[in-house]
């Protein structure tokens, strides 16, 4: 498992976050107009992400362990095994920032 102290600090406080299932701390991890898309689905703004929060990632008691990091250009992508009551296994997290927030996270 990657150190990790790898991860820029946004990204590791979502993973954070949702491990202690902090849905504050989860969100305040994203910017006020951020996208997050979901296996294809979009959710703009924190509202709409709060919303997806609640039915698919903390409301479903999801554990996120990273798996590994890789970056390209300005996309840090994060292997993820994802446990809980609702999806279970593995998948990536292509996550975009700008300074201390995530400006948009791709789930595939």
């Amino acid at each position: 498992m990657p150190d990790p102290q790898e991860l820029e600090a946004p990204i590791q406080r979502m993973i954070d976050a949702t491990n202690r299932a902090d849905r504050a701390s989860f969100l305040d991890a994203f910017a006020q107009d951020a996208t997050l898309t979901d296996f294809g689905r979009t959710f703009h703004g924190r509202a709409e992400i709060a919303r997806w929060n609640d039915i698919e990632n903390i409301g479903t008691q999801n554990r996120i362990e990273v798996t590994g990091v890789s970056r390209s250009g300005s996309t840090v992508s994060v292997g993820v095994a994802v446990t809980g009551h609702g999806y279970n296994g593995p998948g990536t997290f292509a996550f975009e920032l700008d300074g201390e927030l995530v400006t948009r996270l791709l789930i595939t």
